[in-house]
C-alpha cells in the first residue's frame, strides 16, 4: 500500500477517490463508482470527501514534505 495522497495526474474534482483507489491497490474508476453508489445512502458521504480534500496533501507537496 502507498502513501495517502492525492495524485497530481487522474484527478477529476479534487483527487481523493483517485488517492483512496491507490491506497488500496484499485481502480479509480471502482473508486468513483463505489463514492456515487454510497451517495445514495444515507449519511455524511460529501463531507466526508470535503473534509479528505482539505487534509490529504497533494502528491507534490508530499513530496518535498519527507
Amino acid at each position: 500500500m502507498s502513501r495517502l495522497a492525492r495524485p497530481i495526474e487522474g484527478r477529476m474534482i479534487g483527487g481523493v477517490c483517485a488517492a483512496l483507489a491507490r491506497r488500496f491497490g484499485t481502480s479509480a474508476t471502482t473508486m468513483r463508482v463505489i463514492f456515487v453508489v454510497s451517495c445514495l445512502l444515507p449519511g455524511p458521504q460529501f463531507l466526508l470527501y470535503i473534509a479528505l480534500w482539505i487534509l490529504l496533501p497533494s502528491e507534490d507537496k508530499a513530496r518535498t514534505a519527507w
